[in-house]
């Protein structure tokens, strides 16, 4: 059973949501982060990112990087760039991307529910990651940033949603991006009370991106019930901010590896060693993407190549140790490039699928020696390995289009 409840929220005004509106923190790097910023001056990332304030001698953890966070944050919702709806609402966010849409309910869900992993995950996270996370969100006290949360599709969820659909959006604007955001908002409580009901018929919720925002988000929970020994479970802060969106909306997009060097090989003895448990075939100069599971993608010496794994090496395999990333790790990067943890090794990189083939081909002929494009994780293969309560490899999954902070924002009291 699922608690997924109605928040009170903290949301642009109309006039200027579309400039508020950013995208994640951490798809940007620090400079990519200024620039961004002095781009546009109303962008949430300001906050989400407030070391962009300061010269770059200022460290990006340093405490008045926080502070600084909470200042802007009050000063958005002082000047009313920021206002606060009155009641607890749903809101309806849609997404559309090269013509696809995708529609999320946005929510809280509850911190008890990821403890008891009826919220599940299938991703390690880091400490220094967390711990970032964790001074943004006690400092500012709020959420910024909403949670990737995927369920099975269900017909009474699908139904309410298409019925608030029907009204006139809240928001509709286009991102630099050429991303479509369109937002609705009920507070109607027929409405709230078969979502709501809904969802506590829900076994089990996904996290599909954010597992550092969600860990650190229920972190600051847990701290805070510590801190108030008389707390109820009612409070704002044992919930987190969410978008909830049905599997059969989602597209995951590839995660490709990039590796600096042959790890002393010369390039047949690579493809000699490749051809044991592989099906070479040579493509050429022309761009290939596989086609199947299984099935990658390899660029070395300026020419493609598709590598099919042998059939009898996928026997057996449980859910981890058959997806794509853990099948080219375990069979390439590892035993023949010396990639033994992918998660520290400095000789590796990953590059979203949202950056296309070309960007394999740059890096092999800038900074590395050899790429690899993968076939998508599928949301199915996502979910087996939560149920089974697994953790997939680092970078297995990259998805699009991308949830904007600032749209939403939930305090935490």
């Amino acid at each position: 059973m699922a608690i997924v409840k109605p928040f009170l929220c903290i949301r642009p005004n109309t006039v200027v949501v579309d400039k508020v509106a950013a995208l994640p923190y951490d798809v940007y790097s620090r400079e990519e982060a200024k620039r961004e910023v002095e781009r546009q001056p109303l962008s949430f990332l300001k906050v989400d990112r407030a070391e962009t304030q300061f010269d770059d001698s200022i460290d990006t953890y340093d405490p008045i990087v926080y502070k600084k966070a909470k200042e802007l944050l009050e000063s958005m919702i002082s000047e009313e760039i920021l206002i606060q709806d009155q009641e607890p609402c749903y809101y309806i966010y849609e997404l559309i991307m090269d013509g696809r849409s995708q529609t999320g309910i946005v929510a809280c869900a509850s911190i008890d529910d990821y403890q008891n992993n009826i919220i599940k995950k299938h991703e390690k996270t880091r400490e220094d990651k967390e711990i970032d996370r964790i001074t943004h969100v006690d400092v500012c006290n709020a959420q910024t940033g909403p949670i990737f949360l995927a369920y099975r599709s269900n017909n009474i969820i699908n139904t309410e949603v298409s019925l608030i659909k029907k009204d006139k959006p809240l928001y509709n604007f286009t991102s630099p991006d050429g991303v479509t955001h369109k937002v609705w908002r009920t507070s109607d409580d027929a409405s709230v009370g078969k979502l709501q009901q809904a969802f506590k018929e829900i076994d089990n919720i996904y996290i599909a991106d954010g597992h550092h925002r969600s860990a650190s988000a229920v972190k600051v929970g847990l701290k805070r019930r510590q801190e108030n020994e008389n707390y109820q479970g009612t409070e704002p802060y044992n919930y987190f901010l969410s978008v909830l969106f049905p599997h059969d909306q989602l597209l995951i997009m590839s995660y490709n590896r990039t590796v600096k060097d042959l790890n002393g090989l010369e390039k047949e003895e690579l493809l000699d060693l490749i051809n044991k448990d592989f099906n070479i075939k040579v493509i050429g100069k022309t761009q290939y993407t596989p086609k199947q599971k299984g099935e990658f993608a390899m660029y070395l010496d300026n020419e493609w190549y598709s590598l099919n794994i042998k059939e009898e090496i996928l026997e057996g395999k449980d859910s981890v140790k058959i997806l794509d990333v853990s099948l080219l790790q375990d069979y390439i990067l590892n035993p023949i490039l010396g990639i033994e943890d992918p998660r520290t090794d400095n000789r590796i990189d990953f590059i979203g699928g949202i950056r296309g083939l070309k960007e394999l081909e740059r890096r092999t002929s800038t900074d590395m020696a050899i790429a690899f494009a993968m076939y998508p994780t599928s949301i199915t293969e996502l979910f087996d390995v939560s149920d089974d309560d697994k953790l997939m490899p680092p970078k297995s999954t990259w998805f699009e289009p991308k949830l904007r902070s600032g749209i939403f924002i939930h305090k935490l009291t």
